[in-house]
């Protein structure tokens, strides 16, 4: 929710973002919003990075010392000092990415360290890659290929993904924002030292290319995936219900049960999430509103950001018109699985990939699950979102702000009964095999001159599931700019938008457009949606802009430290901007 991916009631009511705040622009370095550096007077948990880093590394210095821990056997202690080195290779990752240069906390200080030594000054940007990037070499050799004991260990860490967050780190090095930033040149430390490379190095691409090449092989090696819908019996449903299943359960099936999610989260279980999506479908079975409080609203660029059901963005797709995307149109039977027959829904909603409809719902559009009626997915649950309507804009609070819905999270054995909701739960994905491949396409891209067939290739594999074409043929035969992923330039773009609609809602869409220097021109843009209050079609289909965000740079490419904490430590210098 910190970029633009997701909005929501201004009233906040039933839960409180500070990512959301920090969309709408109300970052600052008197309390920052989200603080892991200090994690001081936080509403959310109050917790920050350092102290994690602080744990990792007691525990590293006492379990290496078998004095200290002697009822370990060997190999249960080296595991647990790479699980650890992991960890605080991670820990450092994440502020990295959050802040930039950091300082590197390779040690826990005593308690009676002296001032001098409890002031530690920001690192370069690329030395804490290159530290982070060692511990996370040193842990491989003890981590485990796969996890053999699924019952108690599923989540424990892996080398795929040891191997997998290496190969994220140095893609994030190479990115724009980090590598040659001329906005970069003036922040140096006290010291007079350079905290940002600001001159380009093409050959770091070369490293995060061939880093996700080496995770990608480690995961396949494991068994590793893309995941695809393996049907069932008790239900009758046509080949697109089972494409969008395919597409949401690469997200939403359980981890251990799901071959493409390489690192699941259990400590990260997405239930209230799935509350706080789903829409309210069935006016026949009452609802209470805490159990589907479809709060968390897509704006309509991200709507527009899906391809058409050539596999060509919407603004290029030369047998398709949608220069009258916000005019009505009527579904017609063949349509039946994706919006409802007869119903009038925006022209936008029609003609779309199969990622559109698995990852949105939206006024007329289905929205198959388990308990859909008759079994089949032929009249199946309708979102209708009209304000005189059951998913409306009509209980204060507890609404959709911009007509659309996040389907793609809810998993699909949601189910109604007469007097109760089920949701099952999953562990989060932090990383799934897709990801891999589109870093691994992106990286070589860029580290080369030219495109070559592999870039294509690994692209391909994901479009493949989603029920597209190759780059290769859907630019040839359906875009306006037919040759545009022949070259370097031009596959970048076609990479960095497969990027988003893949890994859209997975909280992946704000840390890419940030390294990739894009934020001025994405996260200034105006937020807008359908006009949700009105409860007629020609009424509700005219857009209306939500919110006017805006984002100022350099400053709000890094989190801000906290301006009482450069009072504490005066080595330290604020991030451009704050």
């Amino acid at each position: 929710m910190t970029g633009d991916e997701i909005w929501t009631s201004l009233d906040e009511r039933g839960f409180i973002s500070e990512g959301w705040r920090i969309a709408r622009g109300n970052q600052n370095a008197s309390e920052p919003l989200f603080n892991r550096w200090s994690g001081k007077d936080q509403a959310v948990d109050g917790k920050n990075f350092f102290q994690a880093i602080r744990n990792c590394n007691i525990f590293i210095e006492n379990v290496s010392d078998a004095s200290k821990v002697p009822d370990l056997q060997l190999d249960e202690r080296q595991r647990w000092l790479a699980e650890a080195k992991f960890l605080k290779a991670y820990y450092h990752f994440l502020l990295m990415r959050m802040y930039g240069p950091i300082p590197i906390i390779d040690k826990s200080l005593p308690i009676n360290a002296d001032q001098n030594e409890v002031q530690v000054k920001r690192a370069p940007f690329d030395e804490c890659v290159n530290y982070v990037v060692g511990l996370l070499d040193e842990s491989l050799a003890d981590l485990p290929q796969r996890i053999r004991d699924r019952t108690n260990e599923l989540g424990r860490i892996t080398q795929p993904i040891a191997l997998a967050i290496k190969a994220k780190i140095l893609l994030t090095a190479a990115s724009p924002l980090f590598n040659g930033n001329p906005d970069y040149a003036g922040f140096k430390d006290k010291d007079g030292i350079q905290l940002i490379n600001t001159t380009y190095d093409g050959n770091k691409w070369k490293k995060a290319s061939d880093a996700a090449k080496v995770a990608i092989d480690a995961a396949e090696a494991a068994g590793f995936r893309l995941y695809t819908f393996p049907g069932t019996t008790a239900l009758k449903i046509s080949d697109s219900t089972k494409r969008q299943l395919t597409i949401k359960g690469a997200l939403t099936e359980r981890f251990g049960q799901n071959p493409e999610v390489v690192w699941g989260n259990p400590n990260s279980v997405a239930s209230f999430l799935q509350y706080a999506a789903m829409p309210r479908l069935d006016a026949s079975k009452p609802v209470a509103v805490g159990q589907a409080l479809q709060q968390l609203a897509p704006p309509i660029k991200i709507a527009e950001m899906f391809y058409s059901k050539n596999g060509v963005p919407i603004n290029e797709d030369k047998t398709l018109d949608f220069t009258n995307r916000y005019s009505l149109r009527t579904a017609v039977k063949a349509e039946r699985f994706y919006i409802k027959e007869g119903y009038a829904t925006a022209r936008l909603n029609f003609d779309r990939e199969p990622r559109f409809y698995a990852d949105l719902a939206f006024d007329g559009g289905t929205f198959f699950k388990y308990d859909s009626p008759g079994n089949t997915d032929e009249n199946t649950y309708i979102v209708e979102g009209k304000s005189n309507q059951i998913s409306g804009a009509n209980n204060f609070g507890w609404y959709n702000e911009t007509g659309y819905f996040v389907k793609k999270v809810v998993d699909w054995n949601m189910a109604h009964t007469d007097n109760n909701v089920s949701y099952r739960t999953y562990a989060w994905p932090e990383i799934r095999l897709a990801d891999l491949y589109l870093m691994y396409a992106e990286a070589l891209n860029e580290s080369l001159g030219a495109p070559t067939q592999e870039v294509y290739d690994y692209i391909n594999k994901i479009r493949t599931r989603a029920g597209l074409n190759s780059v290769e043929s859907s630019w040839s035969t359906y875009s306006t700019s037919p040759t545009k992923y022949t070259t370097k330039d031009g596959m970048r773009q076609i990479i960095q938008q497969e990027r988003l609609i893949e890994l859209a809602f997975e909280g992946s869409r704000y840390w890419d457009i940030k390294r990739w220097k894009r934020a001025t021109e994405l996260f200034n843009q105006a937020v807008t949606g359908w006009s949700i209050y009105q409860p007629t079609a020609q009424e509700y289909y005219r857009v209306r802009t939500v919110y006017n965000q805006y984002f100022i740079s350099p400053r709000d490419y890094l989190w801000p430290i906290k301006a009482y904490d450069l009072t504490v430590n005066p080595k330290l210098v604020q991030n451009p901007g704050w």
